[in-house]
């Protein structure tokens, strides 16, 4: 398991992924700004070295707005939605606790396994890993990630250590010429929560290959 900061880097790899959909706008640095030390990302390899899990986590500074302002508006997608948002781009977040959300909010997505990794219990793994690195580097208020229904009904939210979730948020996008709507619920977890589970006595050690930007606090 290794972490980057480059996500142009991250790009490329997800981009040489056959079987991993699109990179979602906010990971895409030629769409979405992502200051250093407001981003990473997370690469998982088998033992011949292949790409077999792929996350990526940024930071939203939303002092003075919340995060169903910040979806709508597109700028959750894009650096400037007039110039990179595809003229059908539209998000409709119905998320009443979204509204609720503001300060420093992490976001978690860009989330892919291989399926031969699948239901080996990495989706209780892999939260604890990034939710331990985004607490520890940046204390957010908020940390939070959009899931289709499905892991929903399937109890894959309790995996993924968010106590919190809500419908529904949905995002029209032309896929192939035809306008597509894709819902999805709002996940979450509290500044609280966070500190419960990784501060003080309770945090265990994070390894994980790669240095830390010499800006951020070491995450070990």
């Amino acid at each position: 398991m290794s972490i980057g900061f480059d996500f142009d880097e991250f790009a490329r790899i997800a981009r040489t992924i056959p079987t991993k959909e699109p990179i979602e706008p906010n990971f895409r640095p030629d769409l979405s700004l992502i200051k250093p030390g407001e981003g990473y990302w997370i690469m998982g390899v088998d033992k011949e070295n292949a790409v077999a899990i792929l996350a990526a986590q940024r930071l939203y500074d939303l002092s003075g707005t919340n995060l169903a302002e910040h979806f709508e508006s597109l700028k959750a997608f894009y650096a400037d939605p007039t110039v990179h948002a595809d003229r059908y781009y539209r998000c409709n977040c119905r998320v009443k606790s979204a509204t609720t959300i503001t300060g420093k909010v992490a976001y978690h997505g860009d989330y892919w396994i291989r399926s031969d990794f699948r239901g080996k219990g990495l989706s209780a793994i892999m939260p604890r890993v990034t939710h331990g690195l985004s607490f520890a580097m940046w204390a957010p208020d908020f940390l939070c990630a959009l899931v289709e229904r499905w892991a929903i009904d399937k109890g894959l939210v309790l995996q993924y250590a968010c106590p919190h979730h809500e419908a529904d948020l949905s995002i029209l996008v032309e896929v192939e010429g035809e306008i597509v709507d894709y819902n999805y619920w709002l996940i979450w977890r509290t500044a609280e929560e966070l500190r419960n589970e990784f501060d003080g006595h309770n945090r265990n050690v994070l390894t994980l290959n790669g240095p830390f930007p010499p800006t951020l606090p070491s995450a070990t």
